[in-house]
């Protein structure tokens, strides 16, 4: 794929992250933890003028504080980028009240408990599927053959999305959270494919409805009125980009972690699929390895953690920072797969809560599950390097693996 890197912004290595982060810093993937650790002993929050003045609250009262407040912080600019960047709505994410109400009350029956439930055995025969292709193999990348395909089939299942686009999907995924935070063309370039290729999708179910997601957004009202039409490609968009990455950073994470820590995985496989201390050792990826941070746009007069903000500045909502806040966890730098109380906020706070937390729940677990009972004793290659992905969605994006058969 090629595009104009004309506008594309270079930024040197971070050497300072409280004065001068960079979320798309090569340091940002393999060692976040450490980062937010290491901001949170000096300060509750970060600066960095690197996409104009931007902040990055590293403490649990601090993101709450920016989750729960609506009324100096809007959600109309969800990730850091620089402040002329072109963005495009994709509610309910990008939606303040009142409107978010009526958009996230669309879209989420369609992720409800009961809908979720049943996707189940199909995720779990997926899971078998690519497990069983790995058959013989003494190595193998539980990213690349595993992990990133699992959200795409779930996602895919429960929207009418066709699921053999899955390559356009990740590459779209790339260049939106990877490359557009600097390169404005870049930006550009993947709303135009996006939009006409969701456009198309959208028509069609117009023309040839079916019991699917995409039809009912084809279709969609809120209070007896039609949703205007970009605001439906919105929908989708977001669909698309916010309900593949995540979980496949998340299952990848719990996959990477696992491979490296046989002790875990031989009480968890010895236990049956029912079993709390598999719920609770999910959870536990979700806080420790929670992939997702999102952001603000200040647009009024506040403090956070003590710190004057002013409308235009941008705010990092670093929810997995806050998972690792001493002050909420006990213990928050061990992993502990039978940890007690976990209350995460993986998913996010506020009003803005993920829609989409059963499904990611469910492909989570299942992914797992499978995963580690099909090879329960295998072990992270470290004679490969593992690559993470940096910036809004962070996880591994290449597991080198021995099976250990």
């Amino acid at each position: 794929m090629s595009y104009d890197t004309s506008d594309q912004v270079e930024m040197p290595p971070v050497t300072d992250w409280v004065n001068d982060w960079d979320w798309l810093d090569d340091q940002w993937g393999p060692n976040a933890i450490e980062i937010w650790s290491s901001v949170r002993d000096q300060c509750p929050m970060a600066t960095t003028e690197r996409y104009g003045r931007a902040f990055m609250p590293v403490t649990m009262d601090a993101v709450a504080a920016v989750a729960n407040d609506t009324e100096h912080f809007s959600s109309i600019w969800v990730n850091v980028g620089r402040p002329d960047a072109p963005r495009r709505p994709a509610p309910p994410i990008t939606s303040d009240p009142p409107d978010h109400h009526g958009h996230r009350r669309l879209l989420l029956p369609s992720f409800s408990p009961k809908k979720i439930a049943v996707m189940e055995d199909e995720l779990r025969e997926f899971c078998r599927g690519l497990i069983a292709e790995l058959d013989g193999c003494a190595t193998a990348d539980a990213a690349a053959q595993y992990s990133q395909h699992i959200p795409v089939h779930g996602i895919c299942m429960l929207t009418g999305i066709p699921e053999q686009d899955a390559d356009l999907f990740r590459d779209w995924i790339h260049r939106n959270f990877q490359l557009a935070p600097r390169d404005n063309a870049v930006r550009l370039q993947v709303v135009r494919e996006m939009t006409e290729y969701i456009d198309a999708l959208l028509r069609d179910r117009l023309a040839n409805p079916a019991d699917d997601m995409l039809t009912m957004i084809a279709n969609a009202e809120i209070d007896g009125e039609p949703v205007d039409w970009e605001l439906k490609l919105g929908y989708v968009r977001l669909l698309i980009v916010a309900g593949i990455d995540t979980t496949w950073s998340a299952i990848g994470s719990g996959l990477w972690h696992f491979s490296q820590h046989p002790d875990q995985v031989a009480r968890l496989v010895a236990v049956p699929d029912d079993d709390m201390l598999w719920q609770t050792a999910s959870e536990e990826v979700l806080r420790y390895y929670a992939p997702v941070t999102m952001a603000r746009k200040v647009i009024g007069e506040t403090e956070v953690a003590g710190c004057p903000v002013h409308p235009g500045d941008q705010m990092l909502l670093t929810f997995p920072a806050a998972n690792h806040d001493p002050a909420a966890f006990e213990d928050p730098h061990v992993f502990q797969i039978d940890r007690a109380k976990n209350r995460h906020v993986a998913f996010g706070l506020g009003i803005h809560r993920c829609v989409g937390s059963n499904l990611a729940r469910l492909e989570l677990l299942v992914g797992l599950q499978e995963w580690l009972r099909a090879f329960p004793s295998y072990r992270l290659d470290t004679s490969r390097p593992t690559t993470w992905a940096n910036g809004q969605v962070r996880g591994p994006r290449n597991i080198p693996v021995l099976l250990g058969r």
